[in-house]
């Protein structure tokens, strides 16, 4: 769904991504909402913004939403949107980090462990993972109930 800012009072209130484009429709900004409707709109009234903020404000011509079923989903749908298209605003994520995974070896004997994208065949990934702590809370369990 595209709008411009005369259509802010059009947003859903659910979870999800909001694009920002300029006026040649290039992805400037790319974020993520629990509320779309609250978040967009916050970048709209006069407030406390930073010079960053006030700045990109001013090149949005066109804003793109993507609803999705969960916040855990747009978060992760932000990280590979960032990835792909490199907004000039986007400061975080543009590395070459990922969420990590966790990945059971489909061997004779298989293994467990963590890792960074799936770069593997014969092998089945469980994941993303949006928390380091959580992933090795989650290995560590798995490896004490399996006793691996």
């Amino acid at each position: 769904m595209y709008l411009d800012r005369t259509s802010l009072h059009l947003i859903t209130s659910q979870p999800g991504i909001y694009q920002f484009l300029d006026s040649r429709s290039v992805i400037i900004y790319v974020g993520k909402a629990k509320n779309l409707q609250k978040r967009v709109q916050s970048y709209f009234r006069t407030g406390a913004h930073n010079n960053k903020t006030l700045c990109m404000v001013q090149h949005i011509s066109k804003i793109k939403l993507i609803c999705t079923e969960s916040e855990h989903a747009a978060l992760v749908l932000e990280n590979q949107l960032i990835k792909k298209h490199k907004p000039r605003y986007n400061i975080c994520l543009k590395d070459d980090k990922t969420y990590p995974f966790i990945y059971l070896t489909r061997d004779k004997y298989p293994k467990i462990g963590s890792c960074r994208g799936r770069k593997r065949k014969k092998v089945d990934y469980f994941g993303p993972f949006t928390s380091v702590k959580k992933m090795h809370r989650t290995l560590d369990t798995v490896q004490r109930i399996f006793q691996v």
